[in-house]
C-alpha cells in the first residue's frame, strides 16, 4: 500500500489546480457548503458551550466571528462539531463517508499564511487520500466511519499546508495510521451527540500527525495496511490509484439527513402534492441494503437518531416538503401527525439494488380509499448524475447561514469563497466569515 500511496501523493503533489478548473470548483463548492453547514451547527448550544470552554482553557489565536481565540487543536474540534451537527454537510458514496470534514476542519486554522489557492490545493490533497482510503478501509459492523479513515486524509491536508514533500505526507500519514481510534456507531442508535466528536477528533489527529512529521517523528512502513489487517480484520487493501479526481465524485446534500435518507426523502416530496396525509393507510420504502444498516431508526426521539432514520425521513418530507435543521427544532420534532405518518412506514430492501450497489428508494403509498401511490428514486441533487447548481449551493449556504439580505456580508464573502483568486493572501473575506486575527 505504501508504494501505491506515494505514487498517488506524488502525482497530487505536481497537479496545479488552474489546469483542472472542475477540481477547483468542486473544491470551492466544497468549501462553501461545509462552511454553511458550521455557521448553522455552531449555534447548537452544546457547540456554543464547547468552543467557549476551549477558548477559556486552551485559548489561542482562530477567531471565528464575535468569538474568543481558539488554539488550532480547539478550533479543528469546533470547526468539524459545528459541520456535521445537523448532518447536511458533504459527502462520498465510494468512500462511505465524508472525506472533507475533517481535511477542511485540521486544514483551516493552518491556512492564515496561504494563499487561497495554496489553501485549496491542500484541501484537495487531503480530500483524495481520504476518499482513497474510505474505499480501500471498510468498517467493522458496529463501527462508525467519521472516527477513523477521515484522520488520514486529514493528515494529508494539513502536512501539504505546511510544505511536506510526497514522503513527508506519506509519514504524517503513517503516523496517524499508527493511532485510528475505533469509533462506534453506538451514539446514533441512543441519540447522544457523542457521534459529532468524530470527525473533529480525526482532524485533531491528523493535525498533530503532520507536525509530528514536520518535526522529524518517523513511523513505520506499512502501518495503514497493518491497520486495515488488526484494526479491521481484512488483509491486502489495495488503494483507487491514478486516473481520476475523487474530489469530482463528492455529493452535496439538499437535506440534513444521512444520504442514505436522501432517495426516500425526495420520493416523498415528489409525491405529495395534493395528497390528504390523514387518508394514508400504509407506506412501503423499498431501498438498498447498506440503507437499512445505517438507517433503520425508529421512532426516534432525538434528531441524531432522526437523522440516521429512513423513515423519519420520508415522514418529515411528506409533513412538512422539508428536510433541514428546522424540522429538528421544537415543536416541528414531536409533531403529533409527523409522528404518526413514520409509524406507517415499513422498511424493506430491493435486492437488484443491493447487488449492483445502486443507491435508491423506492416509495408505495395506500390510501383508505383503495388509491395508491408509487415514486421512485435513483439520484438525488449533488449526485455525480444529478449535479448540484451553484444557485442551490448559494441558497443553502444562506439559509444555513440564515441570511436573505443582498447586502449582508455574509454574501460578499460567499462569493468569495467561490470566485476570490487564487493569489488572495491573506484572505480577504476572512472577517465576516472565519479569520484569523494577525
Amino acid at each position: 500500500m505504501d508504494e501505491e500511496l506515494l505514487t498517488i501523493l506524488n502525482w497530487l503533489h505536481a497537479v496545479q489546480l488552474p489546469d483542472h478548473p472542475a477540481v477547483q470548483t468542486h473544491s470551492r463548492w466544497l468549501v462553501l457548503d461545509t462552511l454553511g453547514c458550521v455557521w448553522a451547527g455552531r449555534q447548537a448550544q452544546p457547540v456554543v458551550a464547547y468552543e467557549q470552554k476551549v477558548a477559556d482553557l486552551d485559548p489561542g489565536v482562530f477567531h471565528f466571528p464575535h468569538g474568543a481565540g481558539l488554539s488550532v487543536s480547539g478550533a479543528a474540534m469546533v470547526l468539524a462539531m459545528a459541520a456535521c451537527w445537523d448532518e447536511a454537510c458533504e459527502g462520498h458514496a465510494g468512500a462511505h463517508g465524508r472525506p472533507g470534514v475533517a481535511a477542511l476542519a485540521a486544514l483551516l486554522p493552518l491556512a492564515s499564511r496561504l494563499s487561497y489557492g495554496e489553501f485549496l490545493k491542500s484541501f484537495v490533497v487531503g480530500y483524495e487520500v481520504g476518499a482513497r482510503f474510505g474505499a480501500a478501509l471498510r468498517i467493522r459492523k458496529g463501527m462508525h466511519v467519521d472516527g477513523n479513515w477521515p484522520a488520514l486524509g486529514a493528515a494529508a491536508a494539513a502536512a501539504y499546508a505546511i510544505g511536506l514533500p510526497p514522503q513527508g505526507i506519506l509519514t504524517a500519514i503513517q503516523i496517524a495510521a499508527c493511532q485510528l481510534p475505533v469509533s462506534l456507531y453506538l451514539p446514533v442508535r441512543f441519540g447522544s451527540t457523542a457521534r459529532n466528536t468524530y470527525l473533529g477528533h480525526a482532524a485533531v489527529i491528523g493535525q498533530m500527525a503532520a507536525l509530528a512529521a514536520a518535526s522529524g517523528v518517523t513511523a513505520p512502513p506499512h502501518a495503514a495496511q497493518e491497520y486495515a489487517k488488526i484494526g479491521l480484520g481484512v488483509g491486502h487493501c489495495a488503494l483507487p490509484g491514478l486516473g481520476r479526481f475523487h474530489t469530482l465524485e463528492a455529493y452535496f446534500k439538499p437535506y440534513a439527513a444521512v444520504r442514505h435518507v436522501h432517495y426516500g426523502a425526495l420520493a416523498a416530496l415528489q409525491i405529495r402534492d395534493d395528497l390528504a396525509l390523514d387518508s394514508i393507510e400504509s407506506i412501503d420504502l423499498q431501498v438498498y441494503e447498506e440503507a437499512t444498516v445505517y438507517c433503520g431508526n425508529r421512532g426516534p426521539q432525538e434528531p441524531l437518531q432522526a437523522q440516521f432514520s429512513l423513515s423519519f425521513g420520508v415522514a418529515a418530507m411528506l409533513r412538512w416538503g422539508r428536510l433541514d435543521p428546522w424540522v429538528y427544532r421544537e415543536p416541528q420534532f414531536q409533531d403529533a401527525l409527523l409522528r404518526q405518518i413514520e409509524a406507517k412506514v415499513r422498511l424493506s430492501v430491493d435486492a437488484e439494488w443491493t447487488r449492483h450497489n445502486q443507491r435508491g428508494a423506492r416509495l408505495h403509498l395506500k390510501m383508505r380509499d383503495g388509491s395508491s401511490r408509487m415514486q421512485e428514486v435513483t439520484a438525488v441533487p449533488g449526485d455525480v448524475d444529478m449535479p448540484f447548481t451553484e444557485k442551490a449551493l448559494l441558497e443553502k449556504f444562506l439559509g444555513y447561514a440564515a441570511t436573505s439580505k443582498a447586502d449582508d456580508p455574509v454574501n460578499a464573502s460567499a462569493e468569495q469563497w467561490l470566485h476570490g483568486p487564487d493569489y488572495a493572501k491573506p484572505f480577504p473575506f476572512w472577517p465576516t466569515l472565519i479569520y484569523t486575527k494577525p
